[in-house]
């Protein structure tokens, strides 16, 4: 059975009952006419099960990791999820009804093998996450661009310091996120404030010190 995470356009009552009016994009809307679907499952988020935003977000990223490894859509489901219990510690879930946590949980998951590999997503990171501290941290981890994710170096949002090696400075409390090139071009163009509204970014404090050497680049006095 395929799942479909679609929005609610409205609710008209006829007779005794009701007709749910539901807004789909035009590939699924093909499909339905094609095959003359009649009956559909139809889930309601009630707060306490994955909600359709998790979802949406789990399948669409599983599909890009699968267009990148050449592997079917369900067989890298299934991949995934032994991952993420092998990982985790946890036991096997259904997407169909686990927890909200465990959703969460598993597109971190998700998130840190795509920024691993390098896949790139067919929309930002941001959109896909459901936890933006972890994301952050991860892009950090594995030198990717938070906004973007090609490759990236650390950016200090709170500035070293002129005169200072920042190879040798601990860094340890200050604020940085990771940005590719043009992203950090950007940041400068448009400024702090402008720049995290824009993307709804900002920088993470990480206590570890970073190894020497790593390529950082910082903000101009």
């Amino acid at each position: 059975m395929n799942r479909y995470c679609v929005k609610v356009a409205g609710v008209a009552q006829q007779g005794a009952g009701y007709n749910l009016i539901l807004r789909v994009p035009e590939q699924t809307a093909r499909l339905i006419r094609q095959q003359a679907v009649a009956d559909v499952e139809l889930g309601i988020d009630d707060g306490r099960f994955i909600s359709v935003q998790q979802r949406r977000k789990i399948y669409a990223t599983l599909r890009d990791i699968a267009e990148y490894t050449g592997y079917p859509d369900e067989d890298m489901k299934q991949i995934m999820k032994v991952e993420h219990v092998m990982r985790c510690g946890c036991d096997m879930f259904s997407l169909s009804d686990c927890s909200m946590t465990t959703a969460r949980e598993f597109i971190n998951t998700l998130m840190e093998y795509a920024l691993k590999e390098g896949v790139i997503l067919t929309e930002s990171g941001l959109q896909r996450t459901d936890d933006i501290d972890t994301y952050l941290m991860q892009c950090i981890r594995y030198r990717k661009c938070c906004i973007c994710g090609r490759p990236a170096d650390i950016h200090h949002v709170d500035t070293i310091g002129m005169g200072n090696d920042r190879r040798k400075v601990d860094d340890s409390e200050y604020r940085k996120m990771c940005l590719c090139r043009e992203h950090h071009t950007m940041w400068h163009n448009l400024g702090d404030e402008r720049f995290q509204k824009m993307y709804k970014v900002y920088g993470i404090v990480i206590k570890d010190q970073l190894p020497p050497g790593d390529n950082i680049s910082h903000k101009s006095p």
